[in-house]
């Protein structure tokens, strides 16, 4: 991929985004110095490339938000369904669940895009643990 100050200027305003966006809060942000098709292409290859998480909000409004970059091969993310915002996590215990849907599944999980839905603590008011509830 070529490198161009439009391409570095997204990716800038991406990064600093902590919580959900959409392609016109970006066009926004960059004060419309940047072409609405070039970010679309751009954000577009940052989901192909495992960079941005997408999904589908409300009156089917596009939303995307920025993957923490990670070397660390047990990772994962979660993802609250009430704020959206999206948590990366190191854990080994991906590792056990991966094989064990391969194993019995007959499916192999791409690890690094692995996304567990729920709700966060915040939004929660404090997580129960729901077997004692």
């Amino acid at each position: 991929m070529y490198k161009t100050k439009q391409k570095d200027l997204i990716l800038k305003i991406v990064k600093k985004q902590k919580s959900e966006f959409t392609i016109k809060d970006i066009y926004d942000d960059l004060n419309k110095e940047v072409g609405l098709t070039t970010i679309y292409r751009f954000i577009d290859k940052l989901v192909k490339d495992g960079k941005l998480n997408k999904s589908i909000g409300e009156n089917n409004t596009t939303y995307y938000q920025y993957l923490e970059e990670c070397c660390n091969h047990n990772h994962f993310y979660l993802k609250c369904e009430k704020c959206g915002n999206i948590i990366h996590i190191d854990c080994d215990c991906i590792e056990e669940l991966t094989n064990h849907i391969l194993l019995n599944h007959k499916f192999k999980p791409c690890r690094e895009h692995i996304i567990i839905n729920g709700i966060c603590e915040k939004c929660d008011g404090g997580v129960k643990d729901e077997k004692n509830s």
